[in-house]
């Protein structure tokens, strides 16, 4: 009996070292990009802290396909939120994330742009041909506001959001981020590329959720 116990523990740590090595990565990247920062840089989007992991909540493609938002894991994701019908905010929102995207050069298929869009209003037809290369997904707007946040005295729909490959909600962008300041958005989303550089690799096509 204590030679199995033995046994079973010693597989235990071994185990867990196995663990503490994969996840070793991930750890210096965030240990570089929250705490071994540079004299006076400054983030341009709020850091979100405690993270907040991707809710395990049904969404549905504009082509009808079922799926969670969980499957959205592997990638970083740049993320707005609005109604079908895309008011002047949901369009420059769609328009920034595109080329904030494009902006990123080889690093750009590491980044998927997704509008999530908390009611049935039908998307207009316009709109599609520009979405091609953007994951587009009807979801509860319950779940929704349970899982993102607006900053304080703005709206859920005013603000772009970052999610890491982990699926952890991590970053904020100030709300009405226009043409002038998304240079600082793509600034703080090619650090935190290169913070990450060492564990994240480009994954999955980026827009296989998409409307098409």
């Amino acid at each position: 009996m204590d030679s199995a116990a033995r046994r079973t523990g010693l597989g235990r740590w071994k185990m867990l070292g196995v663990m503490l090595v994969c996840a070793a990565p991930v750890v210096a990247s965030y240990f570089t990009y929250y705490v071994v920062r540079p004299e006076g840089r400054r983030n341009f989007g709020e850091l979100i802290s405690p993270q907040r992991a991707l809710p395990d909540q049904a969404s549905v493609s504009l082509s009808g396909q079922s799926s969670t938002l969980q499957a959205l894991k592997g990638q970083w994701l740049l993320i707005s939120v609005a109604g079908g019908a895309c008011n002047e905010t949901c369009s420059q929102h769609l328009y920034l994330q595109r080329q904030l995207r494009e902006g990123l050069g080889k690093d750009r298929d590491r980044v998927d742009w997704v509008w999530l869009i908390p009611d049935d209003t039908p998307v207009p037809d316009k709109l599609l041909p520009a979405l091609k290369e953007a994951t587009v997904l009807r979801v509860s707007s319950t779940g929704l506001a349970a899982w993102l946040a607006p900053a304080a005295g703005d709206q859920l729909a005013e603000h772009l959001y970052v999610v890491d490959p982990m699926g952890n909600w991590m970053m904020r962008f100030p709300a009405n981020l226009d043409i002038a300041s998304a240079a600082k958005a793509k600034r703080d989303l090619e650090r935190l590329l290169r913070a990450s550089a060492s564990w994240d690799q480009a994954g999955r096509a980026a827009g296989q959720t998409a409307a098409q």
